[in-house]
């Protein structure tokens, strides 16, 4: 069996993403700037002014966090890596892949009704996600074991 490892991100929130943080640290540059000239009666110092702008940095990192997700696959695990954290299945520990509508992203299945989003695969992306979807689908069917099958309970 192949060992091709296949990975997915997320490119439409890149989109909004990377220009949302730009100018969220111009904007926050702009007003550390204005800062000193205000005509409220406080005074503002140098350090207020940098403090100002690292806001607008820090912003801007939460906004480049949604850019994060990704989703890598072989043909013996899958790995997950959401806006904070990554965790590897193996294939076996999988109980299936699924998109329910009206969701924003993918979701893999694992046993005792748990999920886990896969952050990666948005329906923002449309046929990019259809095309993800596909390929880990046919990932986890040609996994070298049998798939568990739910149990129904009575």
């Amino acid at each position: 069996m192949s060992s091709e490892t296949v990975s997915f991100r997320p490119r439409r929130v890149r989109f909004v993403a990377i220009p949302a943080a730009a100018g969220l640290i111009a904007l926050f540059v702009v007003i550390a700037v204005l800062l000193r000239n205000t005509p409220t009666g406080a005074y503002f110092e140098v350090s207020d002014q940098i403090a100002m702008a690292m806001v607008g940095v820090l912003l801007a990192c939460g906004v480049l966090l949604l850019t994060r997700p990704r989703v890598r696959a072989s043909s013996e695990w899958i790995e997950v890596r959401n806006l904070l954290g990554s965790t590897r299945y193996a294939w076996s520990d999988i109980r299936g892949l699924s998109f329910p509508d009206g969701s924003a992203w993918a979701r893999l299945e694992l046993p005792a009704d748990e999920y886990i989003s896969i952050m990666a695969v948005q329906s923002a992306d449309g046929p990019r996600a259809v095309t993800a979807m596909r390929t880990l689908r046919a990932l986890y069917k040609s996994a070298s074991y049998t798939h568990p099958t739910p149990q129904h309970k009575a």
